[in-house]
């Protein structure tokens, strides 16, 4: 373990990257940051109110989650361009986990929503001590595809509610607010559906037209830019306009957010109960196992097209802070979104610089401007939440999985029903139970191949493949897999039978340039196997054996057990040894 004397000592920029950025920080560079934190925060404001929305919190709540961590992960992230805040996802496990069991605006549904930020902090600290940072390799891409559609897909149906005007029950099922809808139709509030269509509308046309006229007309582009990252505030704009202009609220019946309190939120402001945190404990390690999995993976596109990359144990340390400061600021976990990451880095950010500079423009709008948020309609706060859901929805993932792996595709499938019945917890554990299943399925009946010499080279490729020529006294078998406890009977088995198939068989070789390890089972196996063979007239032979699986061997009694048996280096070796025998 490392003294702290050590840790005291070490360079500043290895605790801190942005150190590292300020060392050469240019007035161009602050320029560039300037402009894209300026952006992320005009998109900030109305999107963070809306996932707050999403997790069932007060809109302040998403802008609460705006400040202290974006602050801290600045400090400490090594990506430049990753955006931390409120992101969809984490919004709708905090809403769908804390829901369960406490009532949306108690206390205990709030001072839950806070344990969970300190839990998912912890938790990414801890992973960051025991050297972790790896583990997003261990959640395989159609489990993550799958659970993302359909997430979005759960959380873009949770919105009618909002943009139909209806006060539809917390839905235990993906259908139930569908099925509400079309059972509820003539209480549908038609001024808010036009504000909702209203809103979408605005989203796209910023999204989309508005930047090809803005650039056909020669626009700027520090002006074009802006304007066409600033959908969310525009959509915020008119719909609040038109409520209060036509005083729909009262009128219509709008609903509208009401009074959001200004200030910072007061710091601490939780407690610690340690039934809650059993109960939070398995939906706060997948939120903080997605979180950081979305973030490490945007991170590190963005990376690429700097030809830079991330650290993800910096990673670890830098969201688990961030989400600290999310429970130190009294609100709900955090992680690095998609979509405002990549509208810092196409704004420019060269460093997180960037991401202070938008910290501390939600900060002011937190202190200042809270009262001109009184009519916003959630309408709107629904339609920002569509529009940033949908590209989530990614339906050409199947057709490829579908088409190169159609266990992964199935997978896929299987998450992404799963989560739309089971619900989103219950729904990406089993889609990780299916991959892993998978997984040692794939790995329990490893490809074994007979192979053969082809022509007169010292080469031995698969007989079902290619025209080589075979030995009737030796059976070359190569092993495409290591040998451990859910595979060795497969093994066995297959060598039993095809050795009891060759009538003039004397050897058989094991051919191990795939094998990386051997457990104790497969050894045990090993052993009885040459004893079975050896009962019945046939050697067992090994042949390109790895240095770190013949260690192993070699402290064993193995080597003894194969009798006349012989270890060769080559599979050419083996062959021409053996053939001489016949």
């Amino acid at each position: 373990m490392l003294s702290e004397g050590w840790f005291l000592m070490r360079p500043l920029v290895d605790i801190f990257p942005i150190a590292h950025w300020l060392q050469d920080y240019q007035r161009s560079t602050f320029i560039s940051d300037l402009m894209a934190g300026v952006i992320v925060a005009i998109m900030l404001v109305p999107q963070g109110m809306a996932y707050a929305f999403l997790a069932g919190l007060p809109p302040q709540y998403g802008l609460y989650a705006s400040i202290l961590p974006l602050m801290l992960y600045a400090l400490l992230g090594s990506s430049r361009s990753l955006a931390v805040g409120p992101v969809a996802i984490a919004s709708l496990m905090v809403g769908s986990t804390i829901g369960q069991f406490a009532e949306q605006g108690s206390e205990i549904y709030l001072n839950a929503a806070v344990t969970l930020s300190l839990l998912v902090g912890i938790i990414l600290l801890v992973l960051r001590a025991l050297h972790m940072g790896s583990i997003v390799n261990f959640m395989s891409h159609s489990v993550i595809s799958g659970f993302t559609s359909a997430a979005a897909l759960v959380i873009g149906i949770s919105q009618i509610k909002y943009i139909f005007g209806l006060d539809i029950p917390r839905a235990g099922h993906v259908g139930e607010p569908i099925a509400y809808l079309f059972n509820h139709s003539s209480e549908i509030n038609t001024t808010t559906v036009a504000i909702g269509m209203i809103s979408i509308a605005v989203l796209w046309i910023t999204k989309g037209p508005l930047c090809c006229w803005l650039e056909r007309l020669y626009v700027p582009r520090w002006v074009a830019q802006p304007v066409c990252k600033a959908g969310p505030m525009f959509a915020v704009l008119i719909g609040s306009l038109l409520v209060f202009g036509g005083d729909l609220d009262a009128t219509q019946d709008v609903a509208t957010v009401g009074v959001i309190p200004g200030g910072l939120p007061d710091l601490f402001a939780f407690s610690i109960e340690f039934e809650l945190i059993k109960q939070l404990f398995t939906p706060a390690l997948l939120i903080a196992l997605i979180g950081f999995l979305e973030s490490v993976s945007v991170g590190t596109v963005l990376a690429s097209k700097r030809r830079e990359r991330i650290d993800p144990n910096k990673e670890l340390i830098a969201l688990g802070a961030a989400n600290l400061g999310a429970a130190v600021s009294g609100t709900y976990p955090v992680a690095g979104g998609f979509g405002r990451s990549m509208v810092n880095h196409s704004a420019g950010a060269q460093t997180t610089v960037a991401s202070l500079i938008s910290a501390v423009l939600v900060m002011m709008s937190v202190l200042f401007l809270m009262p001109l948020f009184y009519y916003l309609p959630k309408a709107t706060l629904g339609a920002v939440i569509v529009m940033a859901v949908i590209p989530l929805i990614d339906l050409s993932s199947f057709r490829e999985c579908w088409r190169f792996n159609k266990a992964d595709a199935l997978t896929l499938l299987a998450t992404f029903v799963m989560v739309l019945v089971m619900g989103v917890e219950l729904g990406i554990l089993s889609g990780i139970a299916i991959s892993i299943a998978l997984l040692l399925y794939r790995s329990s009946q490893p490809h074994i191949a007979i192979v053969g010499r082809i022509g007169d080279t010292a080469h031995f490729r698969n007989i079902e493949r290619h025209n080589v020529t075979t030995y009737s006294n030796t059976l070359a078998l190569r092993i495409d897999e290591s040998l451990y406890f859910a595979n060795t009977r497969y093994v066995e088995e297959f060598i039993l039978k095809h050795s009891a198939d060759h009538s003039n068989l004397q050897h058989i070789v094991l051919i191990c340039n795939a094998v990386n390890f051997i457990d104790a089972s497969a050894l045990e196996t090993l052993e009885n196997l040459v004893l079975k063979l050896r009962d019945e007239g046939i050697t067992l032979h090994l042949a390109e054996v790895k240095g770190p699986v013949m260690d192993q061997l070699v402290n064993t009694s193995f080597l003894d057990h194969l009798g006349n048996g012989q270890v060769f280096f080559t599979t050419d070796e083996a062959m021409q040894t053996l053939a001489k025998s016949a």
